[in-house]
């Protein structure tokens, strides 16, 4: 059975254009990747575990931050590695200047025997809509244009 994960997708208008709040995976193996490495905050669930409940939880794990209110649900995406993500988008202008990641343990270097503790998110930014099609992971534009579509545009 496919991996399921539950996130959410933060936006906020400045000057009346939309901001996508994204974060980009702490640790090595993501270091020097940008464009299409970035997410929304999301994390992965159990069978019996309501998804948005999971996706508050994971919110808070990698940002630091809690979050509530009225959710827009999305439909779901399945990622290129089967994993199947689904997601609900809510206005909020959020200041993420001093986020706090958890973080995870791997050995490093590889085959070293030798752990290190990185943090699970080592960036979080406000991007317009456009710029953050081009940073996210590719299967997940499909939130922002189910969002934008949603959204009263001006």
């Amino acid at each position: 059975m496919a991996k399921k994960s539950a996130g959410i997708l933060v936006y906020r208008f400045r000057e009346g254009q939309p901001q996508i709040l994204l974060v980009h995976p702490g640790g090595p193996f993501w270091a020097k990747k940008d464009a299409g490495a970035w997410s929304v905050p999301k994390g992965e669930y159990e069978e019996d575990e309501n998804p948005l409940d999971a996706a508050k939880r994971e919110f808070k794990e990698e940002l630091g931050i809690y979050i509530s209110g009225d959710f827009i649900e999305l439909s779901p995406v399945k990622q290129k590695s089967g994993k199947v993500v689904q997601a609900w988008a809510i206005e909020k202008s959020l200041d993420i200047g001093d986020f706090r990641s958890n973080t995870f343990s791997v050995e490093w270097p590889p085959r070293s025997g030798k752990f290190k503790e990185f943090p699970e998110v080592d960036k979080a930014q406000w991007f317009a809509a456009d710029e953050a099609k081009q940073k996210i992971n590719p299967a997940q534009v499909a939130f922002i244009d189910e969002l934008m579509q949603k959204l009263p545009l001006t």
